[in-house]
């Protein structure tokens, strides 16, 4: 009778250890499970974080990744010609922009300056042109891009009458405008380009009740740029290259900050024979080219 209470006593113990031990190795396994799982998280975490700031980097503005070295802030810019202050602290710096392009017969004429002079330009797109110019022209907008060029924002019609009824800014209209060519450019250079660069058709001082743009213009982060000096070859009468090259020389004198305003559209041919001699002026007098971005 002992012998069967010993045995029970025994069998009691067994099936206690097994479940202890069930128990340990159940608690165990759970553990190393939930472990499992967290550095699953962990890593699912890590390479999201990752493919995030590999997709952020694919981010353009104004100008390609290359194109970085050649770029100035354009805030800076935009805020010493408000105040007509064309000082650099000794350092002369110019940019070269051109407006209205694309254009099929010119802009292809001021990229190959451009690269044989080993300079970088900003190009002012208007929507229509590019239109107009079909593919080729929207090539051409890639070209300037994929050889470090900036690309800034001149408005889709470049229509005054439509933007500035009776010379004052019709706000719900200016943002309809280049938020289409904002869109044609994204179109033509990928999802992850933006400019943060416009310049308004006519120039922003040229019109009243402008207030509405700046509010638009700081809610979004972008910049309004005009010029400092010109080659003048939509004012006036029509200038041969030598009077166009003249006129940019003239009016930048005296300046260690030099925003040129030109066109590279249709009609422009003269201003396409004056760009050597204007870049020739420049690095003669020790400017180095820089673009808005």
């Amino acid at each position: 009778m002992s012998n069967k209470k010993s045995n029970a006593k025994k069998a009691v113990l067994i099936i206690i250890a097994l479940i202890t031990i069930t128990g340990i190795v159940s608690t165990t396994w759970a553990y190393v499970d939930n472990q499992r799982k967290i550095k699953a998280e962990q890593l699912k975490i890590e390479e999201e974080k990752r493919k995030a700031e590999e997709e952020k980097k694919k981010y353009t503005v104004g100008t390609s990744h290359e194109g970085k070295k050649y770029s100035y802030d354009a805030s800076v810019v935009a805020e010493k010609l408000k105040k007509y202050d064309y000082s650099n602290n000794g350092e002369k710096i110019v940019f070269l922009t051109f407006d209205d392009g694309t254009s099929t017969t010119n802009t292809p004429k001021v990229l190959d300056i451009l690269k044989k002079e080993g300079v970088k330009a900003t190009f002012f797109i208007t929507g229509q042109n590019v239109e107009y110019g079909g593919e080729k022209a929207r090539d051409l907008i890639k070209q300037e891009f994929n050889e470090g060029h900036a690309i800034a924002n001149h408005s889709y019609t470049h229509d005054v009458k439509k933007l500035y009824p009776n010379r004052v800014l019709d706000i719900d209209a200016f943002k309809a405008d280049f938020e289409k060519n904002d869109k044609m450019l994204k179109e033509v250079l990928g999802k992850y380009f933006s400019t943060r660069v416009i310049r308004c058709p006519g120039g922003y001082g040229s019109w009243k009740g402008m207030e509405p743009l700046d509010e638009y213009l700081d809610e979004n982060k972008m910049i309004s740029i005009d010029w400092t000096s010109l080659n003048a070859d939509a004012e006036g009468k029509k200038k041969n290259a030598k009077e166009l090259a003249n006129y940019a020389i003239k009016t930048s004198e005296g300046k260690e900050m030099v925003v040129l305003l030109m066109h590279d559209t249709y009609g422009k041919e003269e201003t396409v024979k004056a760009l050597p001699a204007i870049i020739k002026y420049f690095k003669d007098n020790g400017y180095e080219f820089k673009t808005l971005s």
